[in-house]
């Protein structure tokens, strides 16, 4: 195998390899706004129920 060989072998590898990691990192980043989504449904739904409870505490 010449150097020639070597060097598009070794270029080959870290192509797959920054794939791979854009790949693994756009899936953390989907992930996070997952989580993010659901923290901010659940804030939200706290938020009514102590609005909820506020109103009642005022129409008695």
């Amino acid at each position: 195998m010449g150097m020639k060989d070597q060097f598009q072998d070794k270029s080959e590898q870290w192509q797959q390899q920054a794939k791979e990691k854009m790949q693994q990192a756009r899936e953390r980043g989907q992930e996070q706004r997952g989580k993010q989504r659901d923290r901010d449904e659940e804030t939200e739904r706290l938020q009514q129920e102590e609005q909820d409870r506020f109103d009642q505490d005022y129409d008695a």
